[in-house]
């Protein structure tokens, strides 16, 4: 299926994009972004100097005591590159990694904050930058959706709902937004046929029902009939397609000794794996979500956990992509919706935080091996090169061969554009 865009304004670097979304806001302090002056002040009032006026989620009001990072961080590949030492797997593959510390957002609470890493807006209603790449470019697969979304939920048990509109199409056609497929059980509901209904029939009901759809657009020319109609198709490809992407017994003990996954057992390590054999078969946008990253309390033992579950998993997706020759095609990006405090919440946990962040992207021109940005000593604000949401976006769509800013959509009168209206740049520094 062609996007739009039948001929790109730039150099295509990437072919496709996998994005990692860690649901429920990472703590940069216990992952990617070392801070000793921290932990030298760790149970000492926060200095009200960074403070003061400044936007908290549930800290308002409330006593501000400095919490130090709770675990080490140690340094790895050729330019020593300091993150967690929970992260060894992640350590290993830095030299392919290039980590952002200065990111930056503008919501404080997960689902605005989902919707404007998703949409570049919190206001509901916009389309996914998964939907915005395929109408854009389309995409190479003949039996897949074009944008396809998998979750999976970790040990902690904090199962946060992620609304499907967090990869709607918004005001796009709706061919375009997000298909997602359930990583254990049935993928799609309804996905085999009733007893005594053979495909060859239901062939035949599905090309029946189109040609309806067909002499009614012809007189109405309604482009979400012309939507209907490809998605009774996608539907009928995928019966044959969907089964054989989720069988990943072909893979062999070693594929699956990297991911460190089981057939269908739901992980976030599965998911990474399936990322890769969707992205093999031309799907555009992969969208995972881990959950359960809300450590309000408990965030040592909480972000030890996640570690366990995404470290090798992260390392085996880059591996397995640049062994494959792959990885200088696909992007991949790390991120959560927001940061958190340095501060103390309940004495163990840290509150929603959206001047600070860590995220990572590897592959597709972007330089391995670097640091880009820098936060405070105390890691509470973005202060060296600092990153929009608005300007990653900006970067991921310059290097699938799209310019941000000219890339709209006429919507209520304005040229809507993913990357908002609000200077947006793409992050240069970090381009190979």
């Amino acid at each position: 299926m062609p996007g739009v865009l039948t001929k790109l304004p730039l150099p295509q670097k990437a072919k496709r994009v996998i994005w990692l979304t860690m649901a429920g806001g990472p703590s940069h302090l216990e992952t990617f972004d070392p801070k000793p002056k921290l932990a030298e002040m760790d149970g000492k009032p926060m200095p009200e100097s960074f403070t003061k006026g400044q936007q908290l989620a549930q800290l308002q009001g409330k006593p501000l005591m400095c919490f130090g990072p709770q675990h080490k961080f140690a340094k790895f590949g050729r330019n020593q590159i300091e993150i967690c030492e929970l992260f060894p797997q992640i350590g290993s593959v830095i030299d392919d990694i290039c980590l952002i510390r200065s990111m930056t957002t503008d919501a404080i609470n997960h689902d605005p904050a989902h919707m404007f890493m998703n949409t570049g807006s919190q206001i509901a209603g916009r389309p996914s930058m998964g939907a915005w790449v395929t109408y854009g470019l389309g995409t190479e697969a003949s039996d897949l959706p074009g944008f396809v979304v998998l979750t999976s939920l970790g040990r902690g048990g904090q199962n946060q709902p992620i609304a499907a509109r967090q990869w709607s199409s918004g005001f796009l056609p709706s061919k375009y937004q997000g298909v997602q497929l359930r990583a254990k059980g049935d993928p799609v509901l309804y996905m085999t046929n009733p007893n005594g209904v053979t495909r060859d029939r239901q062939g035949a009901d599905v090309a029946a029902i189109n040609a309806l759809n067909k002499a009614h657009d012809a007189l109405v020319d309604d482009p979400e009939i012309a939507t209907r109609i490809a998605q009774y198709e996608m539907a009928f490809q995928m019966q044959a397609s969907v089964p054989d992407l989720m069988d990943v017994s072909k893979e062999g003990a070693k594929t699956l000794e990297l991911y460190g996954c089981q057939p269908g057992d739901g992980s976030f390590a599965s998911n990474c794996l399936l990322a890769r054999r969707l992205a093999e078969r031309g799907t555009r946008f992969i969208q995972l979500y881990h959950k359960d990253w809300d450590h309000h309390g408990g965030v040592k033992d909480g972000v030890k956990l996640k570690a366990e579950e995404i470290d090798r998993a992260c390392m085996a997706l880059i591996t397995d992509l640049k062994q494959r020759g792959m990885l200088e095609e696909t992007l991949i990006v790390w991120a959560g919706e927001f940061g958190r405090t340095p501060m103390s919440q309940g004495g163990s946990g840290r509150d929603h935080h959206n001047k600070a962040m860590s995220v990572w992207l590897a592959g597709a021109g972007i330089q391995g091996g670097m640091v880009h940005g820098a936060t405070d000593d105390l890691g509470y604000a973005a202060v060296d090169k600092v990153t929009t949401v608005h300007d990653l976006h900006a970067t991921m769509l310059h290097q699938l061969g799209i310019k941000h800013d000219a890339f709209s959509f006429k919507f209520q009168g304005l040229d809507a554009r993913l990357s908002g209206v609000e200077g947006a740049k793409v992050i240069k520094d970090i381009l190979a």
